[in-house]
């Protein structure tokens, strides 16, 4: 499943933009590109899959990245 543009909240507190999503060159595999909404805002690559998990955490499930709030995409906007 491809995660909606927007920002995220990683379950370790810190937040995200998902920029869009992307293919490995060489498997076909389905990544989301985002970008960290702190530090260096750093560029990072995940499998969607793995993005889109729910994780056990303190005995309970909770989304590995939970959506804050969906941004509507720019035509004018790059599209990854």
């Amino acid at each position: 499943m491809q995660p909606a543009a927007g920002i995220y909240r990683h379950y370790k507190g810190q937040r995200y933009r998902v920029l869009g999503t992307a293919r490995h060159s060489e498997t076909l595999e389905l990544l989301v590109v985002y970008q960290a909404l702190y530090g260096d805002h750093g560029l990072w690559v995940r499998p969607a899959p793995m993005f889109n998990e729910t994780i056990e955490l303190d005995g309970a499930p909770v989304a590995r990245f939970a959506l804050e709030q969906a941004e509507r995409p720019d035509s004018d906007d790059l599209h990854l």
